[in-house]
């Protein structure tokens, strides 16, 4: 089992006390290296998450000025930088990352909450100044009410950053469900809630258990009035669906399927520098991460062998060894995703660059994949039509700027994408042409706190991180006076 300072009560965190499940039960995260139990954390369902949105209801009637909000977020940003090691840690133990990108990823959590205190003062009251119809108005951003935000996998503590930390700044009381494969990194943020905060009861409570209980309650509880949610677009339809009686507000940001367009005049090397930083982080586990990668066709041999030789200097391993550049991925599921795009691609004529087909996994753990490479890619493949979740690098070509722009939108999903070309004319057009929220120019980086990030089309709807992050719990209050 897990040791941690920091996981002194495996528990939920309800109206300011840690609580197990009123049934006992429990739940078992597993490392994903070997399936080593770590801990067990409560199978809470519809009481405990009724409880838990009863608390924030009742959180709600004590509003906390903008001067205690900003309080509250620094303090949660010198908890996480006085603890990244131990919180890195615990995320490398149930997710599989390595530790030092662990820790780079509590670092990027900290630098939501340090964004929304920085900028609270977007949430004063704004005064008009027109004066239609002889009154003095005024505009209020309101708490929108309890929120309920749902968390993936992928990045335990990145997530929740975005979402809290805006929930916070708004003073939404909140009720947060972690996913059961990786609970122990937030069960491990309550602590330090609740150790270094005066947070007053019910302002954020923590439910652990099975997604269909505890989301269904949240979904059809009236006084959950926004629900935030990460995770797969089939899921997000789910929510759309549920909500639709009760017009909750919903911020979705769902699947996706980035291209990366590499134009035969872009500079090779750093096109390939920024792949192997964009696609293997969290070992190709993000939703921002290329992939599909379009590479013009007089310069696509040349590119694939570049990133080959990159790819090869990586070493797949356990986290916690501190040369591993890629750890496992986090169960059989998404391991035999990823071996059945390599084999459906090479089934179709595909080329392989790089690696070979791995062996079927055996159990749920130890799914070690390396980095793979194939070239020579088509739109009948599943690993262009699906998003992969692994360290599979498909390489397409084109062979003009309207084909590339063409395939980079040959999606439903419009989350991120990116283009690498020396021509900035040529960028600029293919920016605007192309149907995603987030396009990096000559760059593979993904999201930052200071930016609003969300989806287009297929891949929902809301912002995280920036200024627009900031109002997603507001309600604004228009207040006009005569006289």
């Amino acid at each position: 089992m897990l040791d941690s300072p920091l996981l002194k009560n495996c528990r939920g965190y309800i109206n300011g006390q840690w609580l197990d499940a009123d049934s006992d039960k429990t739940l078992t995260v597993y490392n994903p290296v070997d399936g080593a139990a770590l801990a067990q954390v409560p199978a809470m369902g519809p009481a405990e998450t009724t409880r838990a949105i009863e608390a924030a209801r009742s959180a709600l009637k004590t509003p906390a000025p903008l001067g205690k909000r900003r309080e509250w977020l620094r303090g949660i940003v010198k908890a996480l930088e006085a603890n990244r090691e131990e919180l890195g840690r615990i995320l490398c133990m149930e997710h599989g990352k390595p530790w030092k990108e662990a820790q780079g990823e509590v670092d990027y959590a900290a630098g939501f909450f340090r964004y929304c205190a920085d900028n609270l003062e977007a949430l004063e009251p704004r005064a008009l100044k027109e004066k239609p119809r002889n009154c003095s108005w005024t505009v209020y951003y309101r708490p929108a009410g309890v929120v309920a935000l749902v968390t993936p996998w992928n990045f335990p503590i990145g997530m929740i950053a975005k979402k809290l930390s805006a929930a916070i700044a708004a003073d939404c009381p909140c009720v947060i469900k972690p996913s059961s494969k990786t609970p122990l990194t937030m069960v491990a943020l309550f602590a330090l809630l609740d150790e270094a905060l005066d947070l007053p009861p019910g302002k954020v409570n923590l439910v652990t258990g099975s997604a269909g209980p505890i989301g269904d309650t949240l979904c059809d509880h009236p006084d959950v009035r926004v629900l935030s949610f990460t995770g797969s677009t089939e899921v997000g339809r789910e929510l759309i669906e549920r909500t639709a009686l009760l017009v909750k507000k919903l911020t979705l940001e769902l699947g996706g399927n980035a291209p990366y367009i590499v134009f035969e005049d872009a500079d090779l090397d750093a096109a390939a520098d920024n792949l192997i930083g964009n696609k293997f982080r969290g070992g190709g586990q993000t939703c921002v991460c290329a992939n599909r990668i379009i590479v013009h066709e007089s310069v696509a041999e040349d590119f694939a062998q570049r990133v080959k030789a990159r790819a090869s200097k990586l070493k797949v391993g356990n986290g916690m060894e501190p040369d591993t550049d890629i750890g496992p991925l986090i169960d059989r599921n998404g391991y035999e995703k990823v071996r059945r795009h390599l084999t459906d691609a090479l089934d179709k004529g595909a080329e392989l660059v790089m690696g070979d087909v791995p062996p079927s996994l055996e159990n749920d753990w130890g799914g070690f994949f390396p980095p793979t490479i194939v070239l020579g890619v088509t739109a009948q493949m599943a690993c262009w039509k699906e998003e992969t979740f692994g360290p599979l690098v498909p390489i397409a070509t084109f062979s003009d700027e309207t084909q590339a722009i063409e395939m980079g939108n040959q999606t439903e999903f419009g989350l991120a994408s990116y283009l690498f070309t020396a021509d900035d004319a040529r960028a600029q057009r293919a920016i605007a042409s192309l149907e995603f929220a987030h396009v990096g120019h000559n760059t593979g980086t993904g999201p930052a706190p200071e930016a609003p990030f969300g989806g287009m089309k297929q891949s929902g709807y809301g912002r995280e991180g920036g200024l627009e992050g900031l109002f997603e719990f507001i309600e604004p209050q228009t207040v006009p006076r005569g006289g």
